[in-house]
């Protein structure tokens, strides 16, 4: 199971939290400029040694949501992306940002209101989120999106997650998914996404979880 250590970084005004149980090590908070985080120091993330909206900025880069930040003035807080977006992994996770509604969303981690990663390879035994256990699975798709949906669908507002038991990721909002190559492609207000690795049209479900015997209990 995942570690679903909860680590907080304390400063003068911001407090950083990382939650051990969502972060895949994208490192995107270790490679940004500045101070902020810096491996092998103790504590590695230190607040006060960044502004308040280098804070934010280097938080909002986490796409798993395991970092969030909170200011003591409560004058600063993370905004939604005006457009609700899933990015298909080149042999990955999905990277869902947005207004995110997720059913059953962990309470202690407040990143996930903005920025998931979901599993679709099937194998994560943190389900419904990445642990990158698609690497060891050997999961292999390219992250191609061959349909386009309804282009002339809104692009923001509430975005609905629900994963099915033993079944697809059901979206419903607005929403664009994009290629792994970085096109968006498909938008629309609901679709079924495929989380047990097995579908023939990838990302969306095909019904191949029912053929797999997929299961979303957790090993």
């Amino acid at each position: 199971m995942a570690d679903n250590k909860i680590v907080k970084y304390s400063g003068d005004s911001a407090e950083v939290s990382w939650h051990g149980g969502l972060c895949i090590h994208i490192g995107e908070c270790g490679r940004a400029k500045g101070d902020l985080f810096v491996g092998g120091r103790q504590p590695w993330c230190q607040p006060d040694v960044a502004s308040d909206e280098e804070v934010k900025d280097v938080v909002m880069r986490c796409p798993t949501g395991a970092l969030s930040v909170t200011f003591a003035d409560a004058s600063n807080p993370e905004e939604a992306s005006p457009e609700n977006t899933v990015h298909v992994a080149y042999n990955g996770p999905l990277f869902v940002s947005g207004q995110l509604e997720i059913d059953g969303a962990l309470a202690d981690a407040p990143g996930l209101d903005f920025r998931a990663a979901l599993c679709r390879c099937g194998h994560s035994k943190n389900k419904p989120y990445c642990d990158n256990s698609h690497d060891g699975a050997g999961f292999r798709d390219f992250g191609a999106v061959g349909e386009t949906g309804d282009p002339s669908t809104g692009v923001g507002g509430p975005l609905a997650i629900k994963a099915v038991k033993d079944g697809p990721l059901l979206f419903k909002g607005n929403v664009t998914i994009s290629s792994s190559g970085g096109r968006s492609i498909w938008r629309g207000s609901q679709a079924a996404i495929c989380r047990c690795g097995a579908s023939a049209n990838k990302p969306f479900c095909d019904g191949s979880h029912k053929k797999i015997g997929f299961t979303s209990e957790h090993p």
